[in-house]
């Protein structure tokens, strides 16, 4: 039964006040986005970004080409075997 009184504390101790002390990030974060350097907002963050988007454009457009590919045999006439 002793057991049972320790689970408050432990909720208690989890959603504590003190425990949370972190640092707001937001204001830098939005600094350094909103900076004017000539890049995209999508590509600002670094090499990973970049990555991310040109990984994106490639898979969009080889997409775009394989779908056309298929309305165009799609819409050729069938040949009578």
């Amino acid at each position: 039964m002793n057991h049972f009184l320790k689970v408050p504390v432990l909720f208690g101790r989890a959603f504590s006040t003190s425990a949370r002390q972190l640092k707001n990030k937001v204001p830098e974060a939005q600094k350094f986005f909103q900076e004017d350097n000539g890049l995209p907002v999508h590509i600002k963050g670094g090499t990973g970004d970049v990555l991310l988007y040109r990984a994106t454009m490639t898979l969009t457009l080889a997409g775009t080409c394989y779908s056309l590919y298929w309305l165009l045999i799609a819409s050729m006439p069938q040949r009578k075997a």
